[in-house]
């Protein structure tokens, strides 16, 4: 066991409540844990996990071609160092990552698996969570916490977003969802349709292509594509150079700072940079007018999403004919195929739906405080890390424009912060109130789809610090990691009563 690591604890009946309970052992949740052994290593902590094995999306999704669709120096963990030589990986390296890190911090005695969160219960009195947990068999367990920390992600792993269509009943073939992948999926020699534009739809595309008669890429709208080296020289020369630490280091702040340089670029001059990834696709597909009917979106840069295709495979697959994109909209599915609005119909035997998330907030748990139930579209977010009203619950919660680890490991560093700057004070209760004077915006300045269909689920946004959810790395590592705690609006308190 790491030495750092406390002694596994579980809060059996007869127990004390923990100091922290973690929800969810993904990327997120196990970067948790590491942060509250190095931050707090005498804090009694535990990990509820739904799933039957660790790893979260990593080990959730199965679809050809899964990995990341940003850079591993910053996808991966601070205080890990990520040494393959692809700093876009695949789905399998990510999650050997993560399960190694659990392993080697003696993380993986603290889990406990196949325990899903249905509700957790917040008395002021005891100045406890109490958190209810269903099993496979149905049987519910309750575990005491002082200290929640939900680390479940942002979407269901139960539902996908799944648009119906006439005449699916009718179909010969068969129909996919990249999250429900089935294990005995032949598609060899088939023809194959993804509907979709956006990340899981520019991977799926070009993997299946290399054992499909032809895969085509089905999109109701562009999407911005950009190809990115699937290597970055400049981390191999850092390794050659430097310790390994200090060579991760220096390139994890060297890709910050690239993509916090671009991401400004796109929304200070987005015709500039839109006509920039045009014409880069262009150059891909060896056809601007390839280009300009299927890759130039009608939105700005990073109003979505951009896709990023690593040594730009899905270009290759088109420009070698073994794919191909089509800009149009599915009037009905035939028995052979999909009949689209221009009137053409693509012969398909198998249709895979890459159409999106289904957002699920705290793993479809119910919160309740003091009696009250929560509901997160009526609460603000305090430096997009707590709910206002909520004491003692954090949230891991990324970034849309930059990878999501980022985000989390200043919440985790912020939380062992928190834990420890209680403790030195006695306080029992830490809780953000919301001020009605600060006026409210979205919590994610985003139009995906997947974003606008949990408009009403999702917390608001203060138009002002500490209520405001900024896409910005370097100003919440100011704000988060040396921002005093106590700042006027984080209210604490003893035992007893909600301060």
């Amino acid at each position: 066991m790491h030495p750092s690591a406390p002694s596994p604890a579980w809060a059996a009946p007869d127990q004390s409540p923990l100091d922290v309970l973690i929800v969810g052992a993904g990327l997120s949740g196990i970067g948790a844990a590491s942060a509250l052994q190095q931050g707090c290593p005498g804090k009694r902590y535990a990990i509820l996990e739904a799933r039957e094995r660790l790893g979260g999306t990593w080990d959730l999704f199965r679809y050809p071609g899964i990995r990341s669709d940003s850079d591993m120096y910053t996808l991966g963990y601070s205080f890990r160092p990520w040494l393959d030589a692809k700093a876009i990986a695949d789905g399998p390296a990510i999650l050997d990552y993560v399960r190694s890190t659990a392993r080697e911090n003696g993380i993986e005695p603290h889990i406990r698996y196949g325990h899903k969160v249905v509700g957790a219960s917040w008395c002021s009195q005891q100045a406890l969570w109490t958190v209810e947990a269903q099993l496979a068999s149905g049987e519910k367990r309750t575990v005491q916490a002082r200290f929640l920390y939900l680390c479940s992600g942002y979407y269901s792993y139960d539902e996908a977003y799944r648009p119906r269509f006439e005449g699916e009943d009718g179909f010969a073939g068969r129909i996919v969802q990249p999250q429900f992948w089935p294990e005995d999926l032949d598609y060899s020699g088939k023809q194959v349709v993804v509907v979709g534009s956006g990340a899981t739809a520019v991977t799926v595309v070009p993997a299946m292509s290399e054992r499909a008669a032809h895969v085509t890429m089905l999109q109701r709208s562009p999407t911005y594509v950009v190809a990115r080296p699937s290597r970055y020289r400049f981390a191999e020369r850092m390794r050659r150079l430097f310790p390994e630490q200090l060579a991760y280091g220096l390139t994890r702040w060297r890709v910050i700072g690239e993509s916090m340089f671009l991401y400004w670029l796109a929304r200070s001059k987005p015709e500039l940079v839109k006509q920039k990834i045009v014409e880069m696709a262009g150059q891909q597909l060896g056809s601007q007018e390839a280009a300009a009917a299927h890759f130039t979106p009608s939105y700005k840069p990073w109003d979505q999403r951009v896709c990023v295709v690593p040594d730009g495979d899905l270009f290759k697959a088109v420009r070698k004919g073994r794919a191909s994109v089509v800009t149009d909209r599915i009037a009905r599915f035939t028995p052979g195929g999909i009949q689209l609005e221009s009137g053409r119909e693509l012969p398909a035997d198998l249709v895979v739906m890459a159409t999106g998330l289904t957002l699920k907030l705290f793993g479809g748990a119910t919160l309740v405080v003091d009696g009250r139930v929560i509901d997160p579209s009526r609460a603000m977010s305090y430096k997009g890390m707590m709910l206002s009203g909520v004491p003692n619950c954090a949230l891991a919660f990324g970034y849309t424009n930059a990878s999501w680890t980022l985000k989390a490991d200043l919440t985790a560093a912020w939380v062992c912060r928190l834990l420890r700057h209680m403790d030195a004070r006695g306080q029992a209760i830490a809780v953000a109130h919301r001020d009605p004077q600060v006026p409210e915006a979205p919590f994610l300045d985003f139009n995906s789809g997947y974003v606008e269909r949990a408009r009403h689920i999702l917390p608001k946004q203060g138009a002002r610090k500490p209520w405001q959810v900024y896409q910005n790395y370097l100003r919440d590592l100011l704000t988060i990691r040396y921002g005093r705690i106590d700042d006027g609006v984080l209210r604490f308190g003893a035992q007893g009563a909600m301060p």
